[in-house]
Order: C-alpha cells, then sequence, then structure tokens
C-alpha cells in the first residue's frame, strides 16, 4: 500500500491530481455560473418557458453518453477520452456565448453536455485508478477544495456578469480554463494500457438517446405546446416508451452493451445507482430554481442569490472532506444514511419556509443541505468502486454518473412542467413576487417528496459493504 504521505499536490501524483483538479473545475463552476444568469438570459433572450431546456439538454447529452465514454476509456485509455472530452465543451462553450436566442442556446448547450459527459466520469475513473480506497478518502479533500472554491466563484461571476449585462462571459471564461486542463493533463498524464478490441454499443446509445429525448420533450412541452391529452402528447410519450423498450431488448444480447445488465444484480451498485438518481433529481430542483426564486421573490440581486446558492455547494465539499474518514471508521451505509436524512430534513425546511423568503434563511438550510448531499454522494460511489475489479470500474464508475445525470435531466423536465404550469394558471407573469413564491414553492415541495424517497433508498444499501479493493 501506498505511504499515506504519498497523496498530495507534491507527491509523485500531484501532478496528475492538479490535473484531474482543474478538469473537474470545468464542470463545476458551470454547475452554479448558469443558474445565477437565467433570469439576465431571459430577459436578454426571451423565451421563460423554454429556460428548463438549459439544464435539461446538457444534462442529457451528458447523461446518455457516459456509459459510451466509460467504453472508450478501456479501450482508447482515460487521458484521450478525457481531452476530447474537454475540446467539446470549450466548443459548447465558445458557440454558448455566440447565441442569437433561447433555441440557438439550447442547441448550444447540448454540444457543451456532450464534452461534460467525458469530463465527470473520467476524472472520477482516474481518481479510483491512482489511488486505493485509504488514499481516495484523503484525495477527496483536494478534489473536493475544487468544488469548494467553484462554489463561490462561479455564482459570483455568474452573478456579476448578469448584472453587467455581460452573461455571455458566463461561457467564454471557459475558454482559458479548457485550454489550461489540456495542458496539465498533456504533460503530466500518462498511462499505460493493454489493448483489446472492442464493440462500442451504439444501437444502444442511439435508442437510450432518443427514448429519454421524446419522454423529456413530452414531459416539458405537454400543457405549454399542445395539451396533455391530445394526440401528439399521447404519440410522444408512446414513442418514448417503444424506444426504452426496444433499448433494453438490445442491451440484452449486445456484446459489450451500453448499459451492462449485471449492474442490476450487483445489490451494492444497483442500489447506489437507484439513490444517485434521485440525489440528482433532487439537487437540480435547487441549483435550477434557488437563484430564481430569490430574485423573483425577495428582490435578491444576481449576485446575491448566486452568493445564496454557493452555500449548497459549498457544504457538499466540506462533507465529501470529511466523508472520507467516517466512511472507513462507521462504513459506507451509516454514512450514506445520515446524509440523506439531513437532505430530506432540510428540504423540508426549505419548502415550508419558502412562502416566507429570506436570502439569509435559505442560505443557511442550503449550507446544511450540501452537508448531506457531500455525506450521501462521495461515499455512495467510493463504495462501487471498492466492490468491483478494475476492469469493471469505468463501467460501474460511470452507470452512477450515468443514473446521477439522468435524474437530474428527467427531473428539471418535470420541475419545469410544474413551474411553467404554475406561472401559466397565474397570469404568465413569471417576475411577480407572488407567481415566484407559488412557483417555486411547487417545485420545493417535490423536492422534498424526492429527498424523502432518497432517503428511504438509502436504508437498501447492503451492510458490511468492504472498505478495500477486490483481491487488496
Amino acid at each position: 500500500m501506498t505511504a499515506p504521505a504519498a497523496v498530495g499536490l507534491r507527491s509523485e501524483r500531484g501532478p496528475i491530481l492538479l490535473s484531474v483538479m482543474v478538469s473537474t473545475g470545468l464542470v463545476a463552476i458551470d454547475a452554479t455560473v448558469v443558474a445565477t444568469a437565467v433570469p439576465s438570459i431571459v430577459g436578454d433572450l426571451g423565451g421563460y418557458e423554454a429556460f428548463p431546456w438549459l439544464f435539461s439538454i446538457y444534462l442529457l447529452t451528458q447523461s446518455v453518453l457516459t456509459p459510451v465514454y466509460s467504453k472508450l476509456a478501456d479501450q482508447l485509455g482515460r487521458k484521450p477520452v478525457l481531452l476530447f472530452g474537454i475540446a467539446v465543451f470549450l466548443l459548447g462553450s465558445i458557440l454558448c456565448g455566440a447565441a442569437w436566442d433561447m433555441s440557438s442556446l439550447i442547441v448550444f448547450r447540448a454540444v457543451q453536455g456532450l464534452g461534460a459527459g467525458a469530463i465527470m466520469p473520467m476524472t472520477v475513473v482516474i481518481v479510483g485508478d491512482i489511488y486505493t480506497v485509504e488514499e481516495r478518502a484523503r484525495a477527496q479533500g483536494y478534489i473536493a477544495s475544487v468544488w469548494g472554491a467553484s462554489s463561490v466563484i462561479g455564482p459570483t461571476l455568474g452573478g456579476l456578469f448578469a448584472q453587467l449585462d455581460a452573461w455571455r462571459w458566463i461561457f467564454f471564461i471557459n475558454v482559458p480554463l479548457c485550454l489550461l486542463a489540456c495542458w496539465l493533463l498533456s504533460r503530466n498524464y500518462h498511462e499505460t494500457l493493454e489493448r483489446r478490441r472492442h464493440r462500442i454499443d451504439w444501437a444502444g446509445a442511439a435508442l437510450l438517446t432518443g427514448a429519454l429525448t421524446l419522454l423529456l420533450l413530452g414531459v416539458l412541452e405537454g400543457g405549454v405546446a399542445w395539451e396533455w391529452s391530445s394526440p401528439t402528447s399521447i404519440g410522444v410519450f408512446a414513442g418514448g416508451a417503444v424506444l426504452l423498450a426496444l433499448f433494453v431488448l438490445v442491451e440484452r444480447r449486445a456484446r459489450e452493451p451500453v448499459l451492462p445488465l449485471w449492474i442490476f444484480t450487483r445489490p451494492v451498485v444497483a442500489s447506489t445507482a437507484a439513490l444517485n438518481l434521485i440525489l440528482g433529481g433532487v439537487l437540480i430542483g435547487y441549483t435550477a430554481y434557488i437563484p430564481t426564486y430569490l430574485e423573483g421573490s425577495a428582490g435578491a440581486t444576481p449576485l446575491l442569490a448566486g452568493l445564496a446558492l454557493a452555500t449548497l455547494t459549498l457544504g457538499w465539499p466540506v462533507a465529501a472532506a470529511l466523508a472520507g474518514r467516517l466512511y472507513l471508521r462507521f462504513g459506507f451505509r451509516r454514512v450514506i444514511i445520515a446524509g440523506t436524512a439531513l437532505v430530506c430534513a432540510t428540504a423540508a425546511g426549505i419548502a415550508v419556509l419558502s412562502r416566507w423568503p429570506s436570502i439569509w434563511m435559505i442560505a443557511l438550510i442550503l449550507f446544511a443541505t450540501g452537508l448531506g448531499f457531500g455525506f450521501a454522494a462521495v461515499p455512495s460511489l467510493v463504495a462501487v468502486q471498492s466492490t468491483v475489479a478494475w476492469e469493471e470500474r469505468g463501467v460501474a464508475s460511470g452507470t452512477v454518473m450515468f443514473a446521477r445525470s439522468i435524474g437530474q435531466a428527467v427531473v428539471a423536465a418535470v420541475l419545469g412542467a410544474i413551474s411553467n404550469g404554475i406561472v401559466a394558471r397565474l397570469g404568465g407573469d413569471e417576475h411577480a413576487p407572488a407567481t415566484a413564491v407559488a412557483a417555486s414553492g411547487a417545485v420545493f415541495a417535490a423536492s422534498a417528496v424526492l429527498a424523502a424517497v432518497m432517503c428511504g433508498l438509502a436504508f437498501l444499501i447492503p451492510r458490511g459493504v468492504p472498505t478495500s479493493e477486490p483481491g487488496s
């Protein structure tokens, strides 16, 4: 086992860790910088009813290709896949900054998501490759520091650019960061790979993409572009269901399925994937709607609303840094249960208190919510990595990340439909304080229900999950 002193930026693996941290920062900053600028973007481009697509389409393209990227990483190595993801993320960021209306911005966010889909799983897998379970408890502190810094930098930049009517720079700021990440990876990360032939399940990926796109389209546009009971609505949902059924059939016969069925036979992997599916949904309910709620109901400036949201993403890395010590002492299951219980309690608090807008109260509760997310998300991912062999780690880690992204994409669509429906019923003025409170209150109530479900799923995680690698 590698000595504990070997974990850190000045150690032999330090340059690789730094490369991973910068790459993680790309997605970490993007997670909060867009949400804080939504009112400014809508004010410039219009299309409030379509703004949930800014999150759903990004998360959809990010998630559906995660399993494909994981397969390619086994064939080509982690480094080329990660560099490709950064390059695509860079292209998408430039295009988003040049968008001329809401429709073009949504399309370009899809491109950005294609790149992010490679970045997050590859950074997770690289950390799993170069550190043992015990070492990851310390390495997570460094990764957590990235999210902690991004939780302040992202909302600050987003709010500042929004107040200066320069929201396009929330995307252009990614350009130097992407170039820095590529340079660090090219210089510092060198891997050895036993190359073998793989068959990528393109049919499965295409069917999954098509199914999820239709289902999201039906949820977001139902009651807006067409009636819920109209033939168009029924046809869209039916088409999505048919493609999803075909996807399952293809996966059963594929030599290397994009979503291997053995995933569902491993209790630890299946239970943590289900938990992360709901976790992603609860998370998007806050990151997408807290800034809009505070600006519309409490009169907060974009900068102040962004800083309130930052407490959520600040609490997460604080807990992530502590979670390593706790799961080594108490086990993964207990720490995850405690984390989800904290999220459940704070989610109920936000739902109840949303009728009385208070920037400081929301910020305080969100910090506690972030702590809960950190205690749930990090141990669940490390638990999965500790129960699979090296050759399965990419797929297993990718599945958990895939589930979290799918949860975000689907729930973003559902919450968008709820919000749009309430705004339309109350006269269509999303900026009216009463309307903002009503719409956001419904979103937060739905998030609280999901948090309760997530807490229940935590109890399904098997007892006695090992805290060491298979065969170690």
